[in-house]
């Protein structure tokens, strides 16, 4: 549905996005992630059309956004960084004005308008001027616009930026309710969310994309992967024969201490070689040494952990 192609923005002698490819299909929710200044919302400001690329396209359906523009916008929804909206409008202004510019009249804008309130939970404040609005409905405003015409194509940048758990918890339902039948490509900085709301991510630093697949995919990537965390109930002094004991299992690489201290419990993270699973030896080898286990379990991977290491290289 959406191709993006050898992608390039130069803003002078910075080049804020360098040569980035990738599609999006219908059904998929793409997580865009990046350190500030990374390129990403460059590079959605190029994907809805508001900023021209230096050079390389973006199309939807194969309608390039540079060559057929009011086409590609009609079927796309964009919430900008921010959300800027006019201060001095209420919300039911406001959205009356965007179902009016998407097209809408009558009874069937008065329909879109109400249900998009209802959706995004905005009755609450819908004759209040959004200059008065906290940060977290001004977002929710953001997003109603962008919804509210049902558009194929949403480009959602921080969508949950300023809400409270709460609302947080509504606008990724809202997601998760919309993806089957749409390409959502969002920002973020909440690496909690890729795992609520995305089956697919994209990393980009300086600029290029450095990663790209699943979440499960890219947790794979981490240190923690298949490391075992495992607490054993023991007395503080036999510490160092228990990390002796452990270092010692076939295919441990290294471990870490969490807690060694005078709680009668000791806990470490074991590390498996590159490419190893260690459960079935650890397991044997507890049952061989007769420890009194309180808790053991595999890890999947961490997500930060594999972003920082990628766009930082530590």
């Amino acid at each position: 549905m959406v191709n993006i192609k050898n992608l390039y923005k130069e803003f002078g002698s910075l080049m804020a996005v360098d040569d980035i490819s990738f599609q999006v299909n219908r059904g998929e929710v793409l997580g865009f992630l990046g350190p500030n200044g990374a390129g990403k919302s460059t590079t959605m400001k190029m994907i809805t059309g508001f900023l021209t690329p230096s050079s390389g396209s973006v199309s939807v359906d194969g309608d390039d956004i540079v060559n057929d523009p009011i086409k590609v916008k009609q079927r796309l929804g964009y919430l900008p960084e921010g959300a800027p909206a006019y201060p001095d409008m209420t919300t039911i202004a406001f959205l009356d004005f965007i179902a009016e510019v998407r097209g809408f009249k009558g009874r069937e804008k008065s329909r879109r308008v109400d249900e998009t309130i209802q959706r995004v939970n905005l009755d609450k404040v819908v004759y209040q001027s959004i200059d008065t609005l906290s940060k977290g409905f001004k977002r929710r405003v953001g997003l109603a616009q962008a919804i509210l015409h049902d558009p194929d194509v949403l480009i959602l940048d921080e969508p949950t930026d300023g809400l409270d758990p709460n609302q947080k918890h509504e606008v990724r339902n809202l997601i998760q309710n919309m993806a089957k039948e749409k390409v959502i490509i969002l920002s973020t900085h909440i690496l909690e969310e890729v795992h609520a709301v995305c089956n697919r991510a994209i990393i980009i630093t300086n600029g290029k994309i450095v990663a790209d697949g699943t979440p499960t995919e890219l947790e794979a990537k981490s240190q923690y992967h298949n490391s075992i965390t495992i607490s054993v109930r023991a007395a503080a002094d036999q510490a160092n024969e228990l990390r002796k004991s452990l270092l010692e299992v076939s295919g441990v690489y290294k471990l870490e201490a969490l807690s060694e201290g005078d709680s009668g419990l000791l806990t470490y993270q074991v590390f498996p070689e590159a490419n190893r699973s260690i459960i079935a030896e650890i397991s044997q080898h507890i049952h061989q040494q007769k420890w009194e286990i309180e808790e053991m379990f595999v890890n999947k991977g961490r997500l930060d952990d594999v972003f920082r290491t990628i766009t930082t290289g530590v």
